[in-house]
């Protein structure tokens, strides 16, 4: 008698009804045990999938959404609770804080995505695996990214949990669904694309090395694409945590955000472009030179029209933190944390000098 092949869809829904069970009994258990057996996001994968860097330490994946890296003080930011199903963990009211911007440069591309996504809020908002998760799910912004400045910064919406949700960029040949059946780090995995973990790892060509504290639901994470100095910057709760890449001229890329976790989210809520103008890096300069003032322009003696039109063009980068870069990992004899703006004032010196 031959043996009847089993279906595997019919499996993925005892699997998963399975699991719902697990999960009923684990959140019950949660407040008095601290180790339990559990997946790590919560998730079943098919017969293909893979276990990503096995000898990763067990702390840094986990099925505990991460909390306490909130933009904002809302309180259904930085609170967790448990229900009766971990992958339905819901607000009543969503938190609008920081997302102050109505025009935007792009948006998500419902054309270029993975299968497990689903757009809403005007293309601004991507949801991940609607159901269940058996992979990882990835999705890129619908305008390439020519030259000059880029600016966009992408809210966590929903628990931050799982093997990787991740934020970065990426070019073309980035193939968005080859991991959909395999729980990894998908940004970063090449040399076509770099990624930041809500662990804190930035990952490229297979790489990792620690570069953030976690980032958990409603924080802010910003990336700093900038075409003509060929740098790569993150933000996070808009203060700077450091330049990722360097040497990146004359490629293109696109904006780019990957998740494993079920009922995931996130949200584009600022994507601003200019051209790389004296204006510009005026701007930035000053920006450099006042880093604790929330308001730049407020502070500078401008003509009400001038600080309109700066509002309008450049406003992105008279609001981004980037007095906190942390110093260059290169050694450097008796140098402060901020040498790499007195460095940069000599340099425009010398060239000031060279040019008179």
């Amino acid at each position: 008698m031959a043996r009847r092949v089993r279906n595997s869809r019919a499996w993925h829904y005892v699997l998963s009804g399975v699991r719902r069970d697990a999960d009923s009994r684990v959140v019950a258990l949660a407040s008095g045990a601290h180790g339990w057996a559990y997946d790590s996001d919560g998730q079943h994968s098919d017969s293909d999938s893979e276990p990503e860097f096995p000898s990763l330490s067990p702390s840094i994946p986990t099925a505990i959404p991460v909390t306490g890296e909130s933009y904002c003080n809302c309180e259904n930011q930085n609170e967790a609770p448990y229900c009766s199903n971990l992958h339905a963990i819901h607000r009543i009211k969503d938190c609008q804080c920081g997302e102050e911007d109505e025009y935007f440069d792009w948006v998500w591309d419902d054309m270029t995505k993975s299968t497990a996504t689903l757009l809403s809020c005007d293309n601004r908002k991507v949801n991940f695996h609607m159901d269940y998760s058996c992979g990882t799910a990835a999705i890129r912004g619908d305008k390439e990214l020519a030259e000059g400045q880029h600016f966009w910064e992408i809210k966590m919406t929903s628990p931050v949990y799982g093997t990787d949700m991740m934020v970065g960029i990426g070019t073309s040949e980035v193939n968005l669904d080859k991991y959909r059946h395999t729980f990894c780090s998908l940004l970063g995995k090449d040399e076509d694309s770099w990624g930041l973990s809500y662990t804190g790892l930035l990952h490229h060509k297979g790489d990792r090395v620690n570069f953030s504290t976690r980032f958990g639901q409603g924080s802010i994470i910003g990336v700093h694409l900038d075409t003509w100095h060929g740098t790569l910057t993150f933000f996070k709760n808009r203060k700077c945590i450091g330049v990722a890449a360097t040497r990146l001229q004359n490629k293109r890329f696109y904006p780019m955000v990957c998740s494993t976790a079920a009922k995931s989210s996130m949200k584009v809520i600022r994507s601003c472009a200019s051209h790389t103008s004296l204006q510009y890096l005026c701007c930035y300069r000053l920006r450099q030179l006042l880093p604790d003032c929330m308001d730049t322009l407020e502070v500078l003696p401008l003509p009400p029209g001038l600080k309109q039109v700066l509002h309008n063009k450049l406003g992105w980068v008279l609001n981004m933190n980037c007095g906190s870069v942390p110093p260059s990992p290169a050694p450097s004899s008796g140098s402060d944390s901020d040498s790499s703006c007195s460095s940069e004032a000599e340099a425009c010196r010398r060239k000031r000098c060279r040019r008179t």
